[in-house]
């Protein structure tokens, strides 16, 4: 049993040394596209298609028809705003 209790000490010291090295390590998950290009790795992701630019053309395309964030989200607790 001592064994178990060993082994289980060592576990927790593992996933909280993990844990303090992520939250003081790194800073937070960017976004998608605009998160690779704020990194300056001049890359795609999957959602873009190969295409960087997409994003980018996405967001002005919304400004140039006078929609914001609030416009392209619902609230999902409310069906009848559908």
């Amino acid at each position: 049993m001592s064994t178990f209790f060993l082994v289980l000490a060592i576990v927790i010291l593992l996933v909280a040394g993990m844990s303090i090295g992520v939250i003081f390590g790194r800073k937070p998950i960017s976004g998608t596209c605009g998160g690779i290009g704020a990194l300056g790795i001049d890359a795609s992701c999957e959602i873009c298609g190969g295409n960087t630019k997409k994003c980018q053309e996405e967001n002005e395309r919304l400004e140039s028809e006078g929609k914001g964030a609030r416009d392209l989200a619902y609230d999902a607790s409310n069906a009848d705003q559908r």
